[in-house]
């Protein structure tokens, strides 16, 4: 035996990579907004749907005619569902608040830390899309945390 999983999940670890489609209202506009502002490179795409790397994985654009948005508050902000993001690296989210502070972006949530203290501690902001998809950019002060509670 020896080799044993914990859940029938755990023998894909490392091996899927990461796709997410979500609705937008214009595709020029989603395209200018995922390339020039966040440098995503573009995939195939249609007259009805875009697919992007979105730095290394996958999200498609398709065409819709509403989405749908609500908030949580969480650690004292109104945190925009559904939304989507990158856990980064502390240093890198750093850098990456001074470059949208400096291309002038506007952010849906400012740059915070929250869970100050706490096992979970994260460095936080949210920009949203043209047609209002929510995307958060985070660290985690310790990187192990990531799933701790």
């Amino acid at each position: 035996m020896g080799n044993e999983l914990n859940s029938p999940l755990d023998e894909f670890q490392g091996r899927p990579s990461f796709h997410l489609a979500f609705p937008v209202r214009d595709l020029d506009e989603t395209r200018a907004f995922y390339v020039d502002v966040l440098g995503c490179k573009v995939g195939r795409s249609s007259n009805t749907w875009i697919d992007l790397n979105f730095f290394g994985f996958q999200i498609t654009a398709h065409l819709a005619n509403e989405t749908a948005q609500f908030s949580n508050s969480v650690d004292a902000h109104d945190i925009p569902v559904p939304h989507f993001g990158l856990i980064m690296d502390w240093d890198d989210w750093h850098r990456a608040v001074d470059h949208m502070a400096y291309i002038g972006v506007e952010f849906r949530v400012q740059p915070h830390v929250r869970f100050k203290g706490e096992v979970g501690e994260q460095a936080t902001f949210f920009l949203a899309d043209p047609s209002g998809n929510c995307l958060e950019f985070k660290a985690f002060k310790r990187p192990g945390d990531v799933f701790a509670s």
